[in-house]
């Protein structure tokens, strides 16, 4: 029987890779006439409208969430310049020790929820679902605990005292908001990865609107002042939370995938955290980057002026990657569903129009921001130094920007791949072995300051990007919808 089952699964992979290449893929031009025909396969309009339109909601619902926290900021800094260093202290370190964490940990769900869904193993994804939740929670309780003695943390960082005491107390009041950040970013997954994503809008714009008015009534009506700006922040994402949570066990759409809570779901967590940890190795090593540029910058000579102006451009680059991941969700969807149903080569085939799409979108958002650029740095800063100093900054930027789009797009196809921790070892050599080396000396040694900081992560993007691509291109993507659709009790495993 061993033998027989072998014969037929070598039998059925030759068959596989036979077909795959009668199948022509659609970045090769091959020598054909019709160089039109090759261009509009390559496009797929009707494959590109379907991820723009799954795109899209993505955006506003990532942003929605990212602007939760950032608002509570904003209420701060309007208390004094102490209590707005303090805030932005504490948010910066938030999103470095816990929130992209927690980003990081739902990333498992893209490639089991997403390949279970296209293989209809339906019942599996609320099992795979809960599964998260449980490992979200334990290390939600271990960053929770970290965040409590942030005050003394900081210190040893070696900042000032007044500042890291306040920022410790902004910590304690988030702590409630950690654990329901968590568990909205597993259900976004699980939503995300059966096309449901309208009612992620509605579920995260709300909670936004509704937080504006919390925080106001906490931080200007109330004796809590700059405490209530943090406990605005947990109440808000713990209603989104609610929301989430009552669509998934209520709504008639989820009565396949989600058939209640089991014990069952304890069997699977040494399976998900395979996938779930090299994710969030993915995001923090990516985010800790950016953060070590800002810490450089506040050890060059006019550090205020150049923290300013690495912070600005790290802000920017984020809110514009907000639309690269996006993108990156659609992208991370389709291939892992594809797999799942047994499609290589439409999986191979989205990604490749994903990329296309993405090129478009950072070509628009550097042309933005190469006509506007002072219209854009005044919305940061009133100095004419700093938006000097941008304007200077702003093709480097551009620069990153493009690459950023680029990693983005593949690093959601490693997610759709379940090859995390692949991409982990490619952004842990790409960003620390390369670019933040580069980083260092172009900025102190050659003294090229900030733009030799920004040299150094172009560096590292390109690299983690041609490190992707090539990881993408060179796999044989008939042998993951094997190891997709072999063993129907333990599936998704790449």
């Amino acid at each position: 029987m061993l033998n027989e089952r072998v014969q037929n699964l070598e039998k059925r992979e030759r068959e596989m890779e036979s077909s795959a290449s009668e199948v022509r893929s659609p970045l090769v031009l091959e020598a054909i006439p019709n160089r039109e025909r090759w261009w509009r396969r390559a496009m797929d309009l009707e494959e590109s409208k379907h991820q723009i339109v799954f795109a899209l909601p993505m955006i506003l619902t990532n942003a929605s969430f990212y602007f939760i926290p950032l608002v509570s900021v904003m209420f701060s800094g309007h208390l004094g310049q102490l209590p707005l260093a303090a805030s932005n202290l504490a948010n910066s370190w938030a999103f470095v020790t816990g929130l992209s964490f927690m980003i990081g940990l739902s990333g498992a769900l893209e490639t089991l929820c997403g390949q279970g869904y296209g293989a209809k193993l339906y019942k599996m994804m609320g099992i795979y679902l809960q599964t998260s939740c449980i490992i979200t929670f334990v290390f939600c309780v271990i960053v929770a605990i970290i965040w409590y003695f942030s005050d003394s943390i900081l210190i040893l960082l070696h900042q000032e005292p007044q500042i890291a005491h306040m920022a410790g107390q902004y910590l304690k009041f988030l702590i409630p908001g950690l654990f329901a950040y968590g568990f909205v970013q597993n259900l976004l997954r699980f939503l995300q990865t059966q096309t449901v994503v309208l009612p992620l809008v509605v579920c995260s714009m709300v909670p936004l609107v509704i937080h504006i008015g919390i925080a106001y009534v906490l931080v200007r009506l109330t004796s809590l002042g700059f405490k209530g700006a943090p406990l605005a922040a947990s109440i808000s994402l713990w209603i989104a939370f609610l929301m989430l949570s009552a669509y998934v066990m209520f709504s008639e759409k989820f009565k396949h995938t989600w058939t209640g809570f089991s014990f069952e779901s304890f069997d699977h967590i040494y399976k998900t955290l395979k996938l779930a940890l090299p994710s969030a190795a993915m995001v923090c090593l990516e985010y800790c980057a950016f953060e070590i540029l800002v810490l450089l910058a506040g050890i060059m000579p006019n550090s205020e002026i150049t923290t300013s102006l690495v912070a600005m451009c790290v802000n920017t680059e984020a809110i514009a990657y907000m639309i690269a991941y996006g993108l990156s969700a659609a992208a991370s969807t389709r291939v892992s569903n594809e797999l799942g149903a047994g499609n290589p080569n439409q999986a191979k085939h989205a990604m490749f129009v994903a990329l296309k799409l993405c090129i478009l979108l950072a070509i628009a958002t550097a042309l933005f921001l190469i006509f506007g650029h002072d219209a854009w740095a005044s919305l940061f800063s009133n100095s004419s130094v700093v938006i000097s100093n941008f304007s200077s900054m702003t093709y480097l930027l551009v620069t990153s920007i493009i690459f950023d789009f680029v990693q983005g797009i593949l690093s959601g196809v490693a997610r759709g791949c379940g090859w995390q921790h692949l991409a982990m070892c490619i952004n842990l050599a790409t960003f620390y072995f390369i670019g933040m080396p580069i980083a260092a000396l172009f900025a102190f040694k050659l003294k090229l300051y900030v733009k030799g900081l920004w040299i150094g992560l172009i560096c590292g993007l390109v690299c983690q990007a041609c490190g992707l691509l090539l990881l993408s291109i060179f796999t044989k993507w008939s042998r993951l919808v094997l190891s997709t659709t072999n063993n129907n009790e333990k599936p998704l495993l790449a």
